[in-house]
């Protein structure tokens, strides 16, 4: 089988740089239309789809992105390892704007936004115990180390649903009863349906500021994260950048598991299955849906 890394790029990130034989194409999905065009290409000998989250110019708010059909997306178009990159929020003192931190875990306090590809008429249960791919995770920790960027490996990722930041009162919840090391808005219910669509999914956080706790920073001050927007964005490309030679051209099954996590997670009988939803699952699921 044959690697394609997808990069789901956020605020900050449109493009990746020195793709060869780069064109935006446009792939339908059964479950609307993604944020954008995909640009595809290649990298070395590893082929490379990069998809804007809010699209390019910035037009969806993180509760619009259609996180279904961009999954999809990638999915019906051959990604096998999938890279989300996003701005976040920082709860930890030593974990300072301008660095990185490579999530590992989730709390999703995000609503109203399809979180499943699954429902009546074809019910699934995926495990994200542990919802990050490790090995994709070590491919990210290198390309990041090569290219100079100080990154911190493991954290939690507090998803809100925004688009406003958090009160002062949220933001110490998060920080000192939950536990939480990042706060963003756009990895839930993104990490649930890329577990959902078999793919191997890393989560790359650039920390632009120091949330509303910090008593030295106060307020979050978006002109103040615009700034720092530019700075990570260079690294955010240098790491992609790197990750073709990490993850190489030829794709062994994941020792994760990450491509075999529907393997037991339809209940549903086969003669109560919903043609219609089985339909739209045939990127998704036809793996296991074609037994």
């Amino acid at each position: 089988m044959q690697t394609m890394i997808g990069v789901i790029g956020g605020s900050g990130i449109y493009e990746i740089d020195g793709l060869a034989n780069a064109r935006w194409i446009t792939v339908e999905s059964p479950w609307g239309k993604p944020s954008d065009q995909i640009m595809t290409g290649r990298l070395g000998d590893v082929a490379m789809a990069f998809l804007p989250r809010h699209g390019r110019g910035h037009v969806h708010a993180p509760g619009d992105v259609p996180y279904r059909a961009n999954i999809d997306a990638l999915k019906r178009l051959g990604v096998t390892d999938l890279v989300s990159i996003s701005a976040c929020g920082s709860f930890r003192e030593d974990l300072a704007p301008g660095e990185f931190v490579l999530v590992d875990q989730f709390i999703d306090r995000t609503h109203g936004r399809p979180s499943s590809f699954f429902g009546s008429g074809c019910v699934a249960h995926v495990s994200l115990a542990h919802p990050t791919c490790g090995r994709l995770m070590d491919a990210c920790a290198a390309a990041a180390l090569e290219a100079g960027i100080i990154l911190h490996r493991g954290g939690t990722y507090l998803a809100m649903e925004g688009p406003q930041f958090s009160t002062l009162a949220e933001s110490k919840l998060y920080r000192s009863v939950w536990g939480c090391d990042v706060i963003g808005m756009t990895n839930m219910p993104e990490a649930r349906l890329a577990r959902e669509a078999e793919l191997c999914y890393a989560s790359v956080a650039m920390i632009t500021d120091y949330d509303s706790w910090h008593p030295d920073h106060g307020s979050v001050d978006i002109t103040a994260i615009i700034a720092t927007l530019g700075a990570n964005a260079q690294n955010g490309r240098a790491m992609i950048g790197g990750l073709p030679g990490r993850v190489g051209p030829d794709r062994a099954p994941c020792p994760c598991g990450c491509d075999r996590a529907l393997d037991h997670a339809i209940l549903t009988a086969p003669d109560r299955r919903d043609p219609e939803l089985l339909a739209r699952l045939d990127a998704v699921a036809g793996r296991v849906l074609a037994r």
